[in-house]
């Protein structure tokens, strides 16, 4: 694959990042998610999008545009890789609320954010509630 491929395929990553809202699922990591869309969307980005400029949601926009064209596949992997890194990037900016009861049982005194991580991963009780959960789902365990 290209990199002029690879950079519109994070275009199209990056574009959906800024969408709202998602459903509990398990999340995808960046990197497969970049990996995902270039396997199920790249025929139609360089077909539909070529030549481009990548941001602003422009990526998003030109398949939006031809969404009657794109392939049934690219549009369902587009609307599930959306809502996975939405939902891990929603579980990474709420991490320290969800957990800070969890921080403040088994963890107190410990320093540094790592080091928390660390240390709320070997509690097995955080691994069971929200907690856990929303590091599960921000991608940390």
């Amino acid at each position: 694959m290209s990199t002029r491929t690879r950079l519109v395929i994070g275009g199209v990553l990056v574009a959906f990042l800024a969408m709202t809202g998602a459903a509990r699922a398990d999340t995808i990591s960046f990197a497969d998610a970049v990996s995902t869309l270039a396997t199920d969307c790249g025929t139609d980005i360089k077909k539909f999008c070529k030549g481009l400029n990548l941001g602003n949601g422009r990526i998003q926009n030109c398949l939006e545009e031809h969404a009657g064209k794109v392939s049934p596949t690219c549009t369902a992997t587009l609307s599930s890789v959306s809502a996975s890194i939405k939902q891990r990037l929603a579980a990474q900016s709420s991490f320290t609320a969800i957990c800070r009861h969890d921080v403040a049982q088994f963890c107190s005194g410990v320093k540094g954010e790592g080091n928390v991580l660390s240390c709320l991963n070997k509690a097995k009780r955080v691994k069971e509630g929200q907690c856990g959960q929303a590091i599960t789902d921000a991608g940390w365990r």
